[in-house]
């Protein structure tokens, strides 16, 4: 089976940039262009050019177009998937809960919001071969007319989900991680003992003016957790 279609764009603008036949600065084709080179849909171009971005490759000016970035050698990148459903046997995503809820004081302390402003909250967990791998916990601002699908958001990613409100180019992620150990609603939900070593991951999607808009937390249960980091000098 080959490449998905976005990721063959991915690597084209890759080589150009790495190459240099496309320098810092320099505008990359529209996406009607790349429409038509890669035969493909927009949505699918658009999924391509924001794996660019949060690479570091490119930037995005609205209204504009995107354009190749300076390098930062200094910068250290930690690539981060959310949980995704692939075609491997005895994988799924199981959806638990979607719902509208007044934010706690640590909710509202990471969305920047006042506690009378209601919010989304989606929990969902990771299994493979039947066993409970991660637990998901989304915290989205509600906006009045924002729709809350839940056939959409059980396998929608972080960005996907606030990108009703936000343009998915213009949004930044920072992350956090750490160990904890598990305990309440966190052992029930990966199936283990309260005190059994956690990993956690935590995200903040934020605007272009460095705002807010969505913050979620990924508990990783067992030595297995799917997580792996690599360091490689290009």
């Amino acid at each position: 089976m080959g490449s998905p279609e976005y990721l063959k764009i991915v690597e084209a603008i890759k080589t150009k940039i790495t190459s240099e036949e496309i320098k810092p600065g320099d505008a990359i084709q529209s996406e009607n262009l790349l429409c038509e080179e890669f035969n493909v849909s927009r949505m699918t171009v658009r999924k391509g050019l924001a794996v660019l971005v949060n690479e570091g490759y490119i930037y995005s000016i609205p209204g504009k177009g995107n354009y190749v970035c300076e390098p930062d050698l200094d910068l250290y990148t930690l690539h981060f998937d959310e949980m995704m459903p692939t075609e491997k046997k005895g994988e799924e995503i199981r959806l638990l809960e979607v719902n509208v809820i007044k934010p706690s004081y640590e909710i509202g302390f990471n969305l920047e919001i006042p506690e009378n402003k209601h919010v989304i909250v989606v929990k969902r967990v990771f299994v493979s071969d039947g066993v409970i791998k991660a637990y998901d916990i989304k915290y989205i601002p509600y906006y009045r007319g924002i729709p809350i699908v839940e056939k959409e958001i059980r396998y929608a990613t972080f960005p996907e989900m606030v990108a009703k409100k936000n343009s998915i180019f213009a949004m930044t992620k920072k992350l956090k991680i750490r160990a904890t150990l598990a305990k309440g609603e966190v052992s029930q939900s990966l199936d283990v003992m309260d005190g059994e070593p956690l990993l956690v991951v935590e995200q903040k999607l934020l605007d272009e003016k460095d705002h807010p808009i969505g913050w979620g937390i990924m508990y990783f249960a067992g030595e297995d957790s799917g997580l792996e980091a690599v360091a490689c000098f290009d």
